[in-house]
């Protein structure tokens, strides 16, 4: 025991993370034999084994499981260390590890990196695209320093502070613009393309309309905003996209947008961190040039979908 290296600690836990030599290898920058021996290392030292090994893929034996939650610990309260240094100098430098989910990453991501920039020519910025379950998991683990998701995420560990709202437009075949809007009711009798299971805007979709998740119905799941708005181009049906997606998803796409009449469907897209970060208060302001980033970018999005056109007489519109 009296061998162990935070070395090894790093080694483990990027291998733990990913269940493979050769992507853990990457991970930490180093050879796989290299990681292999450290891994070896690591495990004589202990006197137990960490990892089952298979042909394809790594899995943590029991106690492995046990010293990951240990060792995260360790690593995530050697990272706040560094943060605390970080933090006494005033101006953040250095890495800031930042994760997002994959329906805002696309649109925002390109404008808060040069904004960002600007602001902190000294930061390293790490960027994580992956979906709000992953990004809380990780960001509790201290393998993020904040994330941009959509709020609230309800947990009690995190600090949630909202950046923007926006709303949600209907995108349906390009034949059908100029015909009156669906209201919620009807949406829900039609072929309705969403997000797969895990993506947060599939549920937000799916409570706009007042639908189960799990109810029996004609509903198609696509992989990205990108894929749904394609498959409307092409006939399949109708979906939900945020304002910020509509200049970028909609420019090679048959399709024509629309906004629903009355209290629309929207979302709080917001900054989460730990409450117990040193860098609360640098990630405060970050926050403030993201939300002045986001709301930019809102109001330029929001232009290509501004035309509005009255629900059916007798279908009634939606709230």
């Amino acid at each position: 025991m009296t061998n162990l290296t935070f070395r090894q600690l790093r080694y483990f836990e990027a291998l733990a993370q990913h269940g493979h030599f050769g992507r853990a290898a990457e991970a930490v920058a180093i050879s796989q034999p290299a990681l292999s021996v450290q891994i070896k290392e690591l495990e004589e030292s202990l006197g137990v084994a960490l990892f089952e090994r298979g042909p394809r893929q790594v899995r943590l034996t029991g106690f492995g499981e046990v010293f990951a939650e240990r060792v995260r610990e360790i690593l995530r309260s050697v990272d706040e260390l560094g943060d605390l240094a970080r933090a006494s100098r005033g101006s953040l430098s250095g890495r800031l590890r930042i994760g997002v989910i994959p329906t805002v990453a696309p649109y925002l991501l390109p404008r808060i990196v040069g904004d960002l920039g600007r602001a902190y020519p000294g930061l390293d910025i790490r960027l994580r695209e992956t979906i709000t379950p992953r990004l809380i998991e990780e960001l509790t683990d201290g393998r993020l320093d904040t994330a941009i998701v959509a709020l609230p995420v309800s947990e009690p560990g995190l600090e949630e502070v909202a950046l923007f709202s926006e709303d949600f437009v209907l995108v349906r075949p390009g034949e059908d613009a100029g015909k009156p809007v669906p209201s919620r009711e009807r949406l829900r009798e039609m072929r309705l393309l969403l997000l797969e299971e895990g993506h947060c805007f599939r549920d937000q979709a799916l409570s706009f309309c007042e639908m189960q998740a799990n109810r029996p119905r004609e509903i198609l799941d696509g992989s990205s905003l990108s894929t749904l708005v394609q498959m409307v181009g092409a006939g399949i049906g109708v979906t939900l996209i945020p304002e910020m997606a509509v200049a970028v998803e909609t420019r090679s796409a048959n399709v024509s947008i629309a906004r629903f009449e009355g209290v629309q469907p929207s979302r709080t897209i917001g900054m989460i961190w730990r409450k117990t970060t040193p860098l609360a208060q640098q990630l405060s302001a970050i926050a403030d040039i993201l939300r002045r980033s986001g709301s930019d970018l809102r109001f330029a999005a929001g232009e290509a979908g501004r035309t509005v056109i009255p629900a059916a007489t007798g279908q009634g519109a939606p709230a």
